[in-house]
């Protein structure tokens, strides 16, 4: 009878052990993304690793996953509501199955300049769109800047009608879309993997990105001009699986809750920075010829694109755009 009760004994220790080695384990954050370290997002998703990290030591491990290494775009939302990754920060763009509203983000010409984008984010409109897929399993942490988007081609476009039947790369966006038909253009939907090959074998004749992407995927060496168009904003949403991020531990989530907020004051903080260095590298490798529009140029564009804003109008609401509109004075 000793001999059984001195077997459980060890059994329950043994088992005991287990637990608690298991709960020492720390928990495993995997952060997926698609472009390159060098840009925006992959600095941030990089310090964000970094300073878990070291304020969070064995309780959180952060492995990050660049250039659509573990999941493409068209697969890393469903990876994150499926718990394969626990942190993704998509373009704007990418939301609009699960919210119309974010489809302000991708109106042509609603921004003046980053600062607008910024203002606009930081308001309580800006803010309560971070909150408003969580009935889908999708909480939003923060705006993460990458740039105004430029038009780049295989022809110089310096006014809409130079857009006429170009093939556009544009990412799953019904706006993106309509911005493009506005001009007479055919937009194309790819995935940001494929976008250098599609260029380059004349798939798609141009595309819309920030200059750190064009730079940083070598856009510019498929890609003849450049039009300096600022006509949209590529940002991204530093989104989480609600259920996950609501699951962790309380002194977790605080901690990671205030080195997000730092992580994106730094990212934003370098996104033009890094922009206006990856332009005069573009201009100094002498791959593609720049196009700086003038002011009547650039007004002729936005008068060609702006009744998008009215095709889009009932989904995302007239008082969000006046919203948005606001954040230029």
């Amino acid at each position: 009878m000793f001999k059984l009760s001195a077997k459980a004994l060890a059994c329950a220790l043994s088992l005991s052990i287990a637990g608690m080695a298991q709960a020492a384990d720390p928990i495993v954050i995997k952060f997926s993304h698609v472009v390159a370290d060098n840009t925006p997002k992959g600095q941030g998703a990089n310090l964000f690793k970094k300073l878990a990290e070291e304020r969070l030591p064995g309780k959180v491990k952060v492995e990050v996953y660049p250039n659509s290494s573990l999941f493409g775009d068209g697969k890393e939302m469903e990876a994150l509501l499926l718990g394969d990754v626990q942190l993704i920060a998509p373009s704007l763009a990418k939301f609009e199955q699960y919210t119309k509203k974010l489809q302000i983000f991708d109106l042509p010409f609603l921004f003046n300049d980053i600062n607008a984008v910024d203002k606009f984010q930081q308001s309580p409109e800006g803010q309560e769109l971070l909150t408003s897929m969580e009935s889908k399993n999708i909480t939003g942490l923060g705006y993460w800047h990458n740039g105004m988007k430029q038009l780049s081609a295989n022809k110089a476009l310096y006014e809409p009608k130079d857009a006429r039947g170009l093939k556009f790369r544009v990412q799953a966006s019904a706006v993106l879309e309509e911005q493009f038909k506005a001009v007479r253009a055919n937009p194309r939907k790819m995935s940001f993997a494929e976008v250098y090959q599609g260029l380059q074998t004349g798939v798609v004749n141009g595309a819309e990105n920030p200059y750190s992407n064009i730079y940083s995927q070598k856009f510019n060496e498929v890609q003849k001009y450049i039009t300096e168009s600022n006509h949209g904003v590529l940002d991204y949403m530093l989104i989480t699986n609600t259920k996950f991020w609501n699951g962790l531990p309380a002194d977790v989530r605080t901690e990671l809750d205030k080195i997000i907020v730092e992580v994106t004051a730094e990212v934003n903080k370098q996104a033009e920075a890094l922009n206006a260095g990856d332009k005069q590298r573009i201009i100094d490798a002498k791959t593609s010829e720049i196009i700086t529009l003038t002011p009547e140029q650039r007004a002729e564009w936005r008068d060609a694109m702006k009744p998008v804003w009215k095709k889009f109008e009932g989904d995302i609401g007239a008082d969000l755009i006046k919203a948005a509109e606001a954040a230029n004075q």
